[in-house]
């Protein structure tokens, strides 16, 4: 897809619009995220294979100099994900790859005259692994619950690195893409407490970007790291249900366009809520809502429902 214009004059309008919305784009890797359950211990063997949809709206503030007013964002997310648990050193591992198609949608004012910017194309695919080195030790299914059963309390924590790979789609002529052209390196740590039917868990991450070497056509844009934080309280139910609240912060990860510092540092709060249920011993179904606010002059201010399906094999 391409931006949407009419004429020279429109075609500069459309493309400086385009570069005020760089510094929001609602790709994975712009922001922390906010995912509970992600250092549940499963059985090894286990596969589940999930497929979901996303839809995100919210406001986008800009540096005033750039004079784009009431701008703001649509994206939809239809996501294909797959999660393997294994052994690895004696103790529980798992590997969650994720894939992404997104349509997304920018509107706004630019000096007070209509501007849009629409994409639709394959997101940069994702792949997480991660260990856990404190809690059950990795066991089949039946071992694992009659752990459960013997262990009411017991705490987890594990490592985990998580990569998002630049193999989406990317047009070195377009100033705003879905695809970001570079690595994103995402090291983390978890703890998880667990007692009785709740859990209680902690999760640092640091994102650590490559450079976009191919930025506007030939020029490099560069990403410091942006550091993150999340928790969750989890409640899960007799027959396999589970609720979770939870909030994360993330701060840092200034960008500069050829070595020129473009003051767009993040700092964000991110809440939200979700439940998941079996319809049987295979498969499964979620719901979440993650609400997105900037503390910074510049950013974005969005709300995202997201509902998945899953089976286990």
């Amino acid at each position: 897809m391409c931006i949407r214009d009419r004429g020279a004059a429109a075609r500069w309008a459309a493309l400086r619009l385009a570069a005020a919305l760089l510094l929001t784009s609602p790709g994975p890797a712009a922001a922390q995220d906010i995912e509970p359950r992600r250092w549940s211990v499963l059985p090894v063997g286990t596969n589940i294979l999930g497929v979901g949809h996303a839809y995100t709206s919210g406001d986008i503030a800009f540096d005033p100099l750039l004079n784009v007013e009431g701008a703001t964002v649509n994206v939809r997310t239809w996501g294909l994900s797959y999660l393997h648990a294994l052994r690895a050193f004696g103790r529980p591992a798992r590997i969650d790859v994720q894939l992404a198609q997104q349509h997304a949608r920018w509107k706004g004012l630019l000096d007070g005259s209509p501007r849009e910017v629409d994409r639709r194309c394959l997101d940069d695919p994702s792949i997480r692994l991660s260990v856990n080195h404190l809690g059950p030790p990795a066991m089949d299914a039946a071992s694992l619950r009659a752990y459960h059963a013997a262990h009411p309390v017991y705490t987890v924590a594990g490592a985990a690195l998580a990569v998002r790979l630049p193999l989406g789609e990317y047009q070195r002529d377009k100033l705003l893409n879905l695809g970001q052209n570079r690595f994103v390196i995402r090291p983390q740590m978890g703890v998880v407490h667990r007692r009785g039917p709740w859990s209680f868990e902690l999760t640092g991450s640091v994102f650590f970007y490559t450079d976009n070497d191919a930025f506007n056509r030939n020029q490099t844009r560069a990403q410091d790291p942006l550091f993150a934080g999340q928790t969750h309280v989890v409640y899960t139910g007799d027959s396999g249900w589970w609720v979770s609240a939870g909030a994360a912060y993330a701060g840092g990860g200034e960008s500069s366009v050829d070595g020129v510092r473009k003051d767009d540092a993040r700092r964000e709060l991110l809440y939200g809520v979700s439940a998941g249920a079996p319809l049987n011993r295979r498969i499964s179904v979620k719901i979440a809502y993650v609400g997105r606010r900037s503390e910074a002059e510049i950013g974005a201010d969005t709300d995202n429902l997201a509902v998945a399906g899953s089976m286990r094999f």
